[in-house]
């Protein structure tokens, strides 16, 4: 740890940094954690934080004390943050110089906490690790740029371009429907190059005003941290103009969902050859079996992937979001994608994840699923052709509430991902959904109130 503070130090000194924000990344994706001026953190080289954080909803309530007391302690004690070298980000929409530092967290005994996502996600690729397969992931990430209001009852509206006008109609890859953002895309461009961000394409998406930023392939770990940090710099970038970003599922009515989509390939550390071609360029059976693992286990898994009520209102006929776990070569009718790409390249493409998804526990659930599909030899369906939204071969649960139930019946969430991230996940969204249900909506109001 000396050694960490020792690199740590140097770096905030050669940066001129003054503030440190402390971050761990909660349930929902949301930075929770303390901002120290860089002496006092140079000085106690780690931080605690409340177990109480462990189990905060998206609304920023607890989940109930009969579950609460079974995984935590009675008195709330703190838990411990130790910062990560290799997750270090400069923050550049700060008035003062100021680092992002991404902290692991352990118990008193020096345990990892089996409740923080990110440990999640070691847990899964240490299970790659003993096998001497390295996985390999791109996300890409579909958002929505909208008009600020201070009102949440009412519908989003697209933002004003630099025309002084609203964009209409589907613009799906349209180079000048993306510049009209020009001057934000600028400074987001700036702002994750200086954090070393390793985005890609820009893309404009089908919907009005919709987005989508692709990530070069690399570590998942490394990549989970940069999409954890790209959504609040985006979102800095768009405050900055006077506009708001989201990473809704579906903030739209009548407007596709967004997504994010991973491309996941499986290396072998030993050879540096990809695990799904065999030497002679064909697919290997290990990739098979991988696409059978997603296909027989995202259903029970899919509240990693969906994590909110919003999420499964994607997950609707003519939305443009795949329905079910088919799969298919270069068919994006399908939740999985295989892309025509060279056989040293060969990788499957699972668009089922919403981008309001944790970063962490999507890849996580993802490459688990595919890793259970390889030890235990899982068969996959017959690749689908053409059209693949209205096959029923393969059904998604089609809300949050039977998506919890399936996967609280899943035996191996509970085997690869702890008894205890289980409980405290499933939890964490029950609460989140009795809350959501004593919310009345305008739909309500506007068909029942006076018809009924």
């Amino acid at each position: 740890m000396r050694k960490t503070m020792d690199k740590l130090k140097e770096w905030l000194h050669n940066n001129e940094i003054t503030e440190v924000e402390c971050v761990v990344g909660d349930m929902s994706g949301i930075a929770r954690g303390k901002i120290s001026p860089v002496d006092k953190f140079i000085s106690e080289g780690e931080m605690r934080l409340p177990e109480s954080v462990l189990l905060q909803t998206v609304t920023g309530d607890y989940v109930d004390d009969d579950i609460y007391y079974t995984l935590l302690d009675e008195a709330n004690i703190d838990f411990i943050c130790k910062p990560d070298e290799n997750a270090v980000y400069l923050l550049p929409w700060t008035i003062e110089k100021t680092a992002q530092i991404i902290h692991d967290t352990f118990d008193k005994m020096g345990n990892p906490i089996e409740l923080t996502p990110r440990n999640v996600l070691k847990k899964v690729l240490k299970l790659y690790e003993e096998r001497n397969w390295k996985p390999v992931v791109a996300p890409e990430m579909e958002f929505y740029l909208a008009a600020r209001s201070a009102d949440p009852a009412l519908p989003l509206n697209p933002p004003i371009g630099r025309s002084g006008r609203i964009e209409k109609g589907r613009q799906s890859f349209s180079i000048d429907a993306a510049n009209e953002f020009d001057p934000l895309f600028e400074d987001m461009y700036d702002w994750c190059e200086t954090q070393g961000l390793a985005i890609n394409t820009l893309i404009h998406e089908e919907g009005i005003a919709q987005m989508e930023i692709n990530f070069r392939h690399g570590d998942p770990l490394m990549l989970s941290d940069q999409v954890f940090v790209f959504k609040r710099t985006l979102k800095e970038a768009a405050l900055k103009h006077n506009v708001v970003a989201t990473f809704m599922s579906k903030p739209i009515t009548d407007e596709p969902g967004s997504a994010m989509h991973l491309h996941q390939s499986i290396w072998d550390i030993n050879t540096g050859t990809n695990i799904f071609t065999n030497e002679d360029g064909t697919s290997s059976s290990l990739f098979y079996e991988h696409i059978a693992g997603l296909q027989q286990f995202i259903p029970k898994m899919l509240p990693l992937f969906a994590p909110n009520v919003n999420s499964f209102r994607r997950f609707l006929l003519h939305t443009s979001a795949p329905l079910n776990v088919e799969w298919g070569e270069e068919n994006r009718t399908c939740g999985l994608r295989i892309p025509n790409c060279s056989s040293q390249n060969r990788r499957i493409e699972n668009r089922l994840p919403g981008a309001d998804a944790n970063s962490y526990l999507v890849i996580a659930a993802s490459l688990l699923c595919g890793y259970i599909g390889m030890i235990k030899n899982l068969k996959p369906t017959s690749p689908a052709q053409g059209r693949s939204y209205e096959i029923k071969s393969s059904p998604l649960p089609c809300t949050l509430e039977s998506a919890l139930e399936s996967m609280e019946n899943c035996d191996e969430v509970a085997e690869y991902l702890s008894v205890a991230f289980a409980k405290a996940f499933i939890a964490v969204k029950r609460t989140e959904h009795e809350n959501f249900k004593r919310v009345i909506s305008s739909w309500e109001r506007e068909f029942l109130l006076l018809t009924v």
